[in-house]
């Protein structure tokens, strides 16, 4: 298939790149390269697949129309994974308008990409975070999740709103995928593995907020990556069984699907650190710190309505994805040491 990606300098983007070239699949990849965090890591994700025959990168931002429009002309997709965004909950309290652009005008402009070009199926990713303050677990897409804590969660509850609005009036096929806590090889710098390992590996103490009494549904790479993929692979129907008078926020009338992607096994942010410590040899001072503004205290992904429908649920164990991860990181980011 010709698939276009967004977001295929990132670390989820890149290694869904990989898999489909590998597959046979043709990818077009659009990324902005900004500097949120160290372009040189993107560049380095780029460099292992890039040079692909069937592959073709363009340098270019969602929020700008004219250059996503140009790219479905020339490429004609018949699917399209957008996983391009201004990631992160707590830079979102610091930069709100980078979220509007990214996530919300560079959505839209995806989607009507999408629509003019006659796309089989699109593919996005939403978050966990749109769970906000919800407390009953695990978080399942039946449950509303009409109360968010961040504007980077408002802004993915937004993307699924509106992708079922184009699912409606144009008969588009979209599904929205929640991923939760996502970790593994070539991972962002500013999300806590990688803060951890480096703090770990020089020996610095670790900030751990709400006195360690996180949870998280940590879910390795590899595994999000083969979601999508069946996801991709089995474009969004509408629901013969959908209730108007009982909706269900995953499912529609139109071809419209919502699904959690992750491990459905919660780990205590304390174990995850043990692990971590573990694998690189040394043990740290925890700093236990107060909740952050836009942070949830726990996550814990309900999958049964993905295994359901394709097939599939996460199942890298804790223990052999950090293991994975501390392996690449002792080659790549202390390899000048």
């Amino acid at each position: 298939m010709r698939v276009l990606v967004t977001g295929t300098a990132g670390f989820i983007g890149s290694a869904l790149a990989q898999h489909l070239l590998a597959r046979g699949d043709e990818v077009w990849g659009i990324d902005n390269h900004n500097d949120y965090y160290d372009p040189s890591l993107k560049e380095a994700r780029l460099a292992r697949f890039a040079p692909h025959p069937s592959y073709t990168h363009q340098r270019a931002d969602l929020a700008d129309a004219e250059a996503v429009n140009r790219a479905f002309a020339e490429f004609r997709p018949q699917r399209v994974v957008n996983l391009a965004a201004q990631a992160g909950v707590r830079y979102s309290l610091k930069n709100p308008q980078a979220y509007v652009q990214s996530n919300l005008v560079g959505f839209v402009n995806v989607l009507e990409a999408c629509r003019h070009g006659q796309v089989e199926h699109l593919v996005y990713a939403s978050s966990s975070s749109v769970y906000g303050a919800n407390r009953k677990m695990p978080f399942a897409i039946e449950d509303a999740v009409d109360h968010p804590v961040s504007l980077y969660a408002a802004s993915k509850k937004a993307n699924e709103l509106m992708a079922h609005t184009y699912s409606h009036l144009y008969g588009l096929p979209t599904t929205g995928l929640r991923f939760f806590t996502v970790y593994g090889p070539w991972g962002r710098p500013d999300m806590s593995p990688m803060l951890f390992a480096d703090r770990i590996s020089r020996g610095e103490p670790l900030d751990v907020f709400n006195h360690g009494n996180h949870s998280r549904d940590f879910t390795y790479v590899d595994d999000i990556v083969e979601g999508v993929i069946r996801t991709l692979d089995h474009p969004a129907l509408p629901d013969p069984a959908y209730d108007a008078l009982h909706p269900s926020p995953g499912t529609s009338s139109a071809p419209y699907r919502v699904y959690n992607i992750g491990n459905d096994q919660p780990v205590q942010l304390l174990r995850f650190i043990e692990l971590m410590e573990q694998h690189l040899g040394r043990t740290v001072e925890k700093r236990l710190l107060p909740m952050q503004p836009g942070d949830v205290p726990d996550t814990w992904a309900d999958v049964s309505a993905l295994r359901r429908d394709v097939g599939y649920a996460p199942n890298t164990s804790i223990e052999e994805g950090v293991a994975r991860f501390v392996a690449w990181y002792r080659e790549y980011c202390q390899r000048g040491d």
